[in-house]
């Protein structure tokens, strides 16, 4: 008669070795993570200046979609060099919100939309905008009420424009005889395009030409379209102050896309 070998089910297995070196063999996946979802898919951003308001706001955080247009040199990190042009590209829509390296030093990152695409000739007169000799549609709506630097409030003259595709957005006109109201015409070069800023009178862009302003944005400049707002703080808050948030998020701003 055999007899079953004697076994202490109440053993548990050894645990497997780890450490320091599984810590690191993690972060370094995760790590590498991270740099191929902001290279190749979404990158974030957030906004520091008014030049996008009403649209984007001073301390809106944003994803942008790094694959919208195709992948230039500009899509990696730091400008690594390592073509020329762009790969797998799909030119951008007239409207879409995009964020660019600034022409005049390739670095710089700038959002604004996309207005004059190429060979579009573009003029502003009397504050209203001219496509190709053509207004766009523009209508006024109510006020964009703000406060200014002591915390009174402001009313501010704004407008729903309408592309000719049919893309409608909203733009203010703190000055109706600002500075870049009336200008020359633009003529857009090829595989260039015509920026311009929501906020008119507070907006350096295409109409502005270098050195002092932005010009026309070359294809391979663009990094990539904004899509949709993830967190937002107020103009005077900083979004690392967990404790304040109850008061200081834009609950109505998240989740917005653009």
């Amino acid at each position: 008669m055999s007899m079953a070998n004697d076994v202490d089910r109440t053993a548990k297995p050894k645990a497997k070795g780890g450490g320091l070196g599984e810590a690191v063999k993690i972060a370094l996946q995760a790590l590498l993570l991270a740099l191929v979802v902001r290279t190749f898919l979404f990158q974030p951003f957030n906004i520091p200046s008014e030049s996008m308001k009403a649209t984007l706001l001073v301390n809106d955080y944003l994803f942008v979609s790094k694959y919208a247009y195709g992948y230039s040199r500009y899509s990696f990190p730091f400008g690594i060099h390592l073509f020329d042009g762009r790969v797998w590209s799909a030119p951008p829509k007239r409207g879409d919100v995009v964020v660019f390296k600034l022409p005049r030093d390739n670095s710089t990152d700038y959002i604004k939309r996309v207005i004059g695409m190429p060979g579009d000739k573009i003029q502003m007169i009397d504050g209203a905008l001219y496509i190709n000799g053509q207004p766009v549609k523009r209508e006024k709506i109510a006020d964009y009420v703000t406060t200014d630097e002591f915390g009174a409030k402001v009313n501010v003259p704004r407008w729903k424009e309408t592309l000719p595709n049919g893309v409608s957005y909203e733009t203010l006109d703190q000055d109706p005889n600002g500075f870049e109201d009336n200008t020359p015409i633009y003529e857009v070069p090829p595989d260039h395009y015509f920026m311009m800023g929501d906020n008119r009178d507070n907006s350096t862009d295409s109409r502005v030409p270098p050195p002092a302003g932005v010009g026309y944005v070359p294809f391979e400049n663009l990094v990539g379209r904004a899509e949709v707002i993830f967190f937002s703080v107020d103009k005077n808050a900083h979004a690392w102050e967990f404790w304040k948030w109850p008061w200081t998020i834009r609950w109505d701003r998240l989740f917005k896309t653009l």
